[in-house]
C-alpha cells in the first residue's frame, strides 16, 4: 500500500488505471474512507486514472492530534498528488471531500483542471459542528453515529443495502476519535464562501435529493449561484451519494470531466421541477 509523509502524518493512497488517461482525485466524506467510492470506481475506472485518498485521521491514513484545518487537509492531498506524479488533476469530493476540493481551487488553482462538488456546502453551522467536535472528543465515536448514519443513507437505501450500511457503520464507530474530532473542527472552521467568485476550474456541483446535511437549499444553490459558470445536478440519494447512486453520479462525473460536458443532462431547476 502506497503512502505519503506530510505535515506529520502518514497518508493512504491507491493510484489506478491507465497512465494515459486523466488523472481523476476521489476524496472521501468525514467519517468514512476511500472505499466510499468503491461502487463508483469500476464505472470510472475507463475513462479516468482514479486517484484515492484516505483523509487525515480515516481509513489508513495516521490521525494526528488536535484540530485539523482545510489548509491543511488540502496540503495532504497536494502531497500524494506530487508522490504519485501528479501535477494537475480533476477534483471530486463528497461532503469534507469537496470542502477541501474547494480549498484546492481557491488557493491551488494550478492544480486543479475540473471540480465536482458532492453533497457539500461552503457553510455549515459552526454551532452544530462545535458541539459534534466536543461530543467525539468526550464520548467517542458511539456518541455521533445513530445521527451519522441517519443522514450518511436513506432509510430504503438502509433497508434494502443491511450489508453495506453495517459496514459503513463499523467503519465509523472504529475510526480513531481524535481523526474525526480534527476533521470536524475544519468544517467547523472553514471559510470558503468569500473566495467561491474566485474558482476558476469548471465545476459541477451534485445534490442528493434526500440529503439533509446538505441540501440544495443553503448549501448547493450557493455553490451553483456563487462558483462563475457552476452546473447543478440533482440525483436520487442521501450524503454518501457514491454508495447509494453509484451508476446515476459516474454519468455525471464522465459527462462533466469527460469532453462533451453538456451531453444529455437536464439541470437541478428542472429535476426539481418535474412532478
Amino acid at each position: 500500500m502506497p503512502f505519503s509523509t506530510h505535515g506529520g502524518a502518514k497518508l493512504h493512497w491507491k493510484l489506478e488505471g491507465r497512465s494515459e488517461a486523466p488523472p481523476l482525485v476521489l476524496l472521501n466524506s468525514i467519517g468514512t474512507d476511500m472505499d466510499l467510492w468503491a461502487e463508483t470506481l469500476p464505472l470510472l475506472r475507463p475513462h479516468f486514472r482514479p486517484l484515492r485518498i484516505d483523509t487525515r485521521g480515516h481509513g489508513a491514513s495516521e490521525a494526528t492530534p488536535g484540530d485539523y484545518n482545510l489548509g491543511m487537509l488540502a496540503g495532504d492531498i497536494l502531497a500524494v498528488m506530487d508522490d504519485a506524479g501528479i501535477d494537475r488533476a480533476h477534483v471530486a469530493g463528497v461532503s469534507l471531500g469537496g470542502m477541501i476540493a474547494m480549498e484546492l481551487a481557491q488557493s491551488h488553482a494550478h492544480r486543479v483542471d475540473g471540480l465536482a462538488l458532492v453533497g457539500t456546502s461552503a457553510t455549515m453551522d459552526r454551532q452544530a459542528w462545535s458541539d459534534r467536535v466536543a461530543a467525539v472528543r468526550d464520548g467517542g465515536m458511539a456518541s455521533i453515529a445513530d445521527l451519522a448514519m441517519e443522514r450518511f443513507l436513506s432509510l430504503e437505501y438502509r433497508v434494502t443495502h443491511p450489508d453495506v450500511a453495517a459496514t459503513v457503520r463499523h467503519g465509523l464507530e472504529t475510526m480513531a476519535s481524535n481523526g474525526y474530532a480534527g476533521c470536524a473542527a475544519a468544517i467547523r472552521d472553514m471559510a470558503l464562501r468569500d473566495g467561491l467568485a474566485t474558482i476558476a476550474a469548471p465545476t459541477l456541483v451534485v445534490t442528493g435529493m434526500r440529503d439533509t446535511s446538505t441540501p440544495f437549499a443553503g448549501h448547493g444553490d450557493i455553490l451553483s449561484d456563487e462558483i462563475p459558470g457552476a452546473r447543478a445536478e440533482a440525483i436520487d440519494a442521501a450524503h454518501l451519494a457514491p454508495l447509494e447512486a453509484p451508476a446515476a453520479l459516474a454519468e455525471l462525473l464522465i459527462a462533466h470531466f469527460g469532453p462533451f460536458p453538456e451531453a444529455g443532462r437536464n439541470g437541478l431547476a428542472g429535476a426539481i421541477a418535474s412532478p
